[in-house]
């Protein structure tokens, strides 16, 4: 394909400079054509860094929209405009890549999957862990049947004092939640992904708001305002899947806790095991003997030669890219996102209710 595709980015903030157009930007078969943000400046910023020499500005992303030309939108906006945002671009006739989650609650995400089977335009979630070495190589071993029936998981997301103080982070009303929506999504998504389970019975779970209101917390990104933190510090989910398999899923963003773990997973089967908590590790029994092996998932190997390897998220994009252009299903499928929604909201809907969530079908 000669023809480069021609992509346009909705919301030029944080997750968009620090993912999306950076990874594009090293892509030989794309080119970022149209920026959108309600504050112009940004867009501008983003226009001159990294689109083309005639790369177009708007504030109104339904006036992007209108640019047939364009092939794939990446929605990179607040999880509250997740859902139309992406309906509009497929109905405009769009791929769409949405960053992570999926949505703010399942019934946005479910109107998002209907709108891309209704479309027949590609639609995919922004979990570029899913291309970390250590994952892919998991995933492997999980596909080869090594582990046996996985009928335990811990999926972690926590951070001991790791509070994102910038943007909407802390707002409710845009993001719908904090850590557990926030990083515990993705931590999820792997261990799903790693069990290709995809079908919950039921969940419960509780969320807190310990350490918000407190001062002087040797917080990464300098203290929080109490009074913007509207969203739980932590939250914990107990996911019991249909075929009897249980997820333990814990995340925060401020936790006294000693050894903070993020987006990753532990894995337990009737053959072995699996855990990302070290590199990848392997656990099982050979000849009588209890053995742990730990995978070298590093570029290299070789005498004085540190090798390179590309970062998660240019190997996410360029796959996504791929499969737009390659016409084959992308790595993150909709339904797969759909169900990391369900399963969030269901712990949020647990937390306020103090009962557990049931799922019928």
């Amino acid at each position: 394909m000669d023809k480069k595709l021609r992509i346009g980015i909705i919301g030029c903030g944080g997750i968009a400079n620090g993912k999306h157009m950076p990874s594009l930007k090293e892509l030989s078969r794309v080119e970022m054509v149209a920026f959108c943000d309600i504050i112009e400046e940004r867009a501008v910023k983003a226009a001159k860094e990294y689109g083309t020499e005639d790369a177009k500005v708007y504030t109104d992303y339904k006036e992007l929209l209108r640019d047939e030309t364009i092939d794939v939108v990446h929605v990179c906006t607040p999880n509250r405009s997740h859902s139309f945002i992406t309906v509009d671009a497929l109905e405009a006739g769009k791929h769409v890549m949405c960053e992570k989650p999926m949505a703010k609650t399942y019934e946005e995400a479910k109107k998002m999957l209907e709108a891309a089977k209704r479309t027949g335009k590609k639609l995919s979630i922004g979990y570029q862990n899913r291309q970390c070495p250590e994952n892919r190589f998991a995933k492997d071993v999980c596909m080869s049947g090594e582990l046996g029936e996985i009928y335990y998981a811990k999926a972690l997301a926590i951070r001991r004092r790791a509070v994102p103080t910038w943007g909407v982070f802390l707002n409710e009303y845009e993001q719908g939640g904090g850590p557990l929506i926030d990083i515990g999504t993705h931590a999820l998504d792997l261990t799903l992904w790693m069990m290709n389970n995809y079908e919950p019975k039921m969940v419960v779970g509780n969320t807190f708001r310990k350490l918000a209101d407190q001062k002087n917390c040797g917080n990464a990104w300098g203290d929080w305002d109490p009074e913007k933190f509207t969203v739980e510090d932590s939250a914990f989910g107990y996911i019991v899947m249909k075929n009897g398999a249980v997820v333990n899923l814990e995340s925060s963003w401020a936790l006294n806790f000693p050894d903070p773990h993020e987006a990753t997973f532990m894995l337990c089967g009737t053959k072995g095991g699996i855990d990302t908590l070290d590199g990848a590790r392997i656990n099982t029994v050979k000849n009588g003997r209890q053995t742990i092996e730990k995978a070298n998932c590093k570029a290299g190997g070789v005498a004085f030669y540190d090798g390179t390897s590309a970062k998660p998220s240019v190997l996410d994009m360029a796959q996504w890219i791929d499969a737009v252009i390659e016409d084959h299903d992308p790595c993150v499928l909709p339904e797969q996102a759909l169900c990391v929604t369900r399963i969030l909201e269901a712990i949020y809907t647990s937390a306020k209710t103090g009962k557990p969530v049931y799922f019928d079908d």
